[in-house]
């Protein structure tokens, strides 16, 4: 798929939503790259409207000419057949305001596919929750943050022993990404390796073999999205408000490192690393 066909479908709002059913009609063309959006969380009208929903903002950073996007809703249920699996090139999990180590039902069944498809060494690309729930199948712990909100344009630390999948990258000693968070990975899981980490948060990054990838924060996010989230939080008084519009003033500060970050996170998905 273009960009500017996936542009037109992150706009109708809907993007390439699949089911079960009617994914089995549409088996793409022969040699076209795959990929399945695992949406964790509820686009609002603001984010559909301006932003094209949750499809339109992972495909701005992600799609490219000759590949084919499907999103699947799995925080409503609705998830990829086991059958349908090996059709994807890589999957992306995305960020989400319910809590990664929560037991309700689909998170649940979110965790056992990341277990299905690392025995299939299927590429993860995991986003703020998505990092958490890839840390949390692997036999990691997720909570609360001991030290509460991390909410802004925040530094990260990269390490200078990247792991041998990510040795080729000429990343910064530092990097700077948008952060919306108060769960975080707490202990990391059996053979995963850090790849950034900052003052708030112990593992801002990491990597799973060559096939699994997690951030804490969000390189899809611009500084609309950002603001945008900080409002629903305050609105659903997850927040305190004076806490909140000091992190938006801060925020309006300083730029996110976007072309880096988004590299990053293309070559992983694609394999260029």
């Amino acid at each position: 798929m273009g960009r500017e066909a996936f542009k037109k479908e992150a706009e109708s709002g809907k993007g390439n939503e699949k089911n079960s059913k009617s994914f089995l009609s549409e088996m793409g063309e022969i040699g076209e790259k795959r990929y399945a959006l695992l949406m964790c969380g509820e686009d609002s009208e603001y984010l559909l409207k301006m932003h094209g929903g949750c499809y339109g903002i992972f495909g701005r950073v992600l799609a490219e000419e000759g590949e084919r996007w499907d999103l699947y809703k799995v925080v409503q249920g609705h998830f990829p057949a086991n059958h349908h699996l090996s059709l994807y090139d890589g999957f992306v999990i995305t960020g989400s305001c319910y809590d990664a180590h929560s037991d309700d039902p689909w998170i649940l069944e979110l965790l056992q596919l990341v277990n299905k498809l690392d025995s299939m060494h299927k590429k993860i690309l995991g986003i703020c929750f998505g990092h958490q729930i890839i840390g949390r199948a692997l036999g990691g712990k997720v909570g609360r943050s001991p030290k509460g909100w991390d909410i802004g344009v925040k530094s990260i630390n990269v390490s200078s022993s990247l792991p041998l999948s990510f040795s080729s990258l000429k990343l910064p000693s530092q990097l700077s990404i948008y952060k919306c968070h108060r769960d975080e990975i707490l202990e990391l899981p059996p053979k995963a390796e850090v790849i950034a980490w900052s003052e708030m948060t112990a593992i801002e990054m990491f990597s799973y073999g060559d096939h699994m990838f997690g951030i804490q924060g969000h390189p899809e996010f611009t500084h609309d999205i950002l603001l945008h989230f900080i409002d629903r939080i305050i609105t659903r008084n997850l927040v305190q408000e004076a806490f909140a519009l000091d992190a938006k003033d801060k925020a309006a500060l300083l730029e996110p490192d976007k072309e880096i970050l988004k590299t990053l996170c293309v070559n992983f998905l694609k394999g260029r690393l």
